[in-house]
């Protein structure tokens, strides 16, 4: 004769009753709520800048103020940066540590090229007197690009850290976690930065 207790054993427990996800489940679920956040942000940008784009207030327009061939360099280095995170995550996966402080410093030196190249866009349209406050068209574009420069740095400075954490900790599960949204938040800034481009520079008018 079957126990009530083992009866109570058998019946199925719903998911929702079954107690905390794993760790990792949890990580996950919260880095894509934060991604999704900021996507979000970066859609009111791009839906500033797509109205206040012709607005120069009679001052410098995107055609007279940007040079396309620097922002091509820019480009290749942010996405050439991609390419060696995605190598550095390769790495990750077999426990290679010298492959991926390899690919850590490549993506790193990539996207600090990137970083300079910007600064030096912004520094050069303010010593022309194009600065955010010139018109409605370029505090839109400087709110956009930077935000995006802004997330690059960020995102430098948190891949500084997680090579720290490989040497200090080793290849402990929170680490190889934190690795993976890194990744995804630079894929992201990748996706990000090719709308910029895309509707920032090439539909300059």
């Amino acid at each position: 004769m079957i126990s009530a207790t083992t009866a109570v054993a058998e019946v199925e427990i719903p998911i929702s009753e079954r107690g905390p996800s794993p760790r990792k489940v949890i990580v996950a679920y919260g880095f894509w709520l934060f991604l999704l956040s900021d996507i979000i942000i970066f859609s009111a940008l791009f839906a500033a800048y797509a109205v206040l784009s012709g607005r120069s207030a009679d001052g410098p327009t995107g055609v007279q103020l940007f040079h396309r061939s620097s922002v091509l360099i820019e480009t290749g280095c942010l996405l050439l940066s991609s390419f060696t995170c995605a190598m550095m995550s390769l790495a990750i996966e077999v426990r290679r540590r010298g492959l991926m402080v390899i690919g850590a410093v490549l993506t790193l030196a990539l996207g600090a090229a990137f970083l300079w190249l910007e600064l030096t866009e912004f520094a050069g349209m303010i010593a022309r007197g194009a600065g955010p406050a010139r018109s409605a068209f370029l505090s839109a574009f400087f709110a956009l690009v930077g935000m995006h420069g802004l997330h690059v740095t960020i995102g430098l400075c948190w891949l500084v850290s997680m090579v720290a954490q490989v040497f200090t900790l080793g290849w402990r599960p929170m680490v190889i976690d934190r690795l993976a949204c890194f990744s995804l938040f630079w894929h992201a800034l990748d996706i990000v930065w090719i709308g910029v481009f895309t509707i920032v520079y090439l539909g300059a008018h």
